[in-house]
């Protein structure tokens, strides 16, 4: 439906808060645009840009619009587990996981050397290899400053804090899935950062007005865009390696903990929500940004996460090009952090976590069930978006 002029919404039976639908007019209005703002039903207020908001735009992108966790995604696989296979308690399991994946600030004592851990190992550091490579080159370096580099690399299989997590899920079949969701870490925040800078110094010289100052973008042809492209390809394939690192970590964690092969890393679903590409809509060359959305073409696979004790989802896309073949990243918040923490106590947090091995304490009180959306009713809004392949419910979760 249309929500507004150059808008596009699946928000069927979900409230979007005043904040998001100003900042959502705010972006709709800006001349770079090529089509309508797509709103998936996740929809709410975000720094820099409204979550759950897919854009085209013609010869720039907006750096605030992707964010500083650039190429924040998921990844989910299938192992060869049972729910019959799991014991009954599965503290000590969540307890191997967190000691092999840091989360939170946490950092590895020094960088993962995955060729030791398996024949899937060689091809994740051959690809190590390659970014490391490829970061020498960024010329976005040059405006960065002084950087920890060993620090980068130490994050590199790292899970972060805030709505990141691992978990352990059971599908409709019970069978056991491994599912994950983290980004680019420090090093995606600092390019990030740099280039939302280099956007409002540019917005400021070229006497751009803008109706919010993170809306400014970065154009075609010029230095700054250059440098941004760069990093920005070289942060999401960062972000990308990050989760199949953690994955073939627990899996490895697995494999020790049951005695026996659980199966290959190889297919797992491995995709960005934060992100920009050049793809094909609306008969042109377009630079997409998804803000907290997916890719959803025909055929292809995503995930769409719950909150920690809800429900989440493997789906395949059905390329609807109204949305530019995207979907939602997940439930999507309802209450901010702190509204969050001041509304629900711990006791509501072990009850709605209930039957879940995770923590239950203030630490991630404002990751709550309660402060995110009705993932069914937000399923429900985008059926002619994606379709339902696997419904999977969580049994342990591990978070910052």
């Amino acid at each position: 439906m249309e929500l507004m002029k150059n808008v596009q919404a699946w928000t069927a039976g979900l409230e979007i808060e005043h904040e998001a639908l100003s900042q959502l007019r705010n972006i709709a209005g800006l001349p770079i645009l090529a089509g309508p703002v797509a709103v998936m039903p996740d929809v709410h207020f975000g720094k820099g840009a409204t979550v759950g908001s897919v854009i085209p735009t013609i010869g720039a992108i907006i750096p605030a619009a992707v964010g500083v966790d650039i190429g924040c995604g998921m990844i989910a696989l299938r192992t060869e587990l049972r729910a019959t296979d799991l014991p009954d308690s599965l503290g000590p399991l969540r307890s191997c996981i967190e000691a092999s994946i840091p989360v939170g600030f946490s950092v590895h004592d020094k960088e993962l050397n995955p060729t030791h851990e398996g024949p899937h190992g060689r091809v994740l550091r051959q690809r190590m290899d390659a970014l490391y490579a490829r970061f020498e080159a960024l010329s976005i370096l040059a405006v960065l400053g002084k950087l920890d580099v060993r620090r980068i690399w130490k994050q590199l299989g790292t899970l972060g804090g805030g709505n990141h997590f691992i978990e352990l899920c059971l599908d409709e079949s019970q069978d056991v899935w491994v599912m994950l969701h983290s980004g680019s870490r420090f090093i995606g925040k600092t390019i990030g950062e740099a280039a939302i800078a280099m956007a409002r110094e540019s917005a400021h010289r070229n006497g751009v007005a803008l109706p919010d100052k993170d809306l400014a973008w970065l154009a075609e042809g010029t230095v700054e865009f250059e440098q941004y492209v760069q990093a920005l390809r070289w942060a999401q394939d960062y972000a990308a390696l990050n989760r199949d690192l953690m994955m073939f970590r627990v899996m490895n964690v697995l494999r020790s903990a049951f005695g026996r092969d659980i199966g290959s890393t190889k297919d797992a679903i491995n995709c960005h929500h934060n992100y920009a590409s050049i793809e094909e809509h609306l008969g042109r060359q377009v630079w997409l940004t998804r803000k907290g959305a997916v890719s959803a073409r025909a055929g292809e696979l995503g995930i769409i996460p719950g909150s920690m004790g809800a429900k989440s989802f493997i789906v395949r896309g059905k390329g609807n090009a109204a949305s530019y073949c995207s979907c939602s990243h997940g439930a999507g918040r309802r209450m901010s952090r702190g509204a969050a923490k001041k509304f629900f106590d711990i006791d509501a947090l072990v009850a709605q976590t209930a039957g879940v091995e995770c923590r239950k304490d203030a630490g991630v009180l404002d990751e709550i069930p309660g402060a995110y959306k009705d993932i069914e009713v937000v399923m429900a809004a985008q059926a002619d978006l994606v379709s339902i392949e696997h419904t999977l419910k969580q049994v342990l979760c591990v978070k910052g």
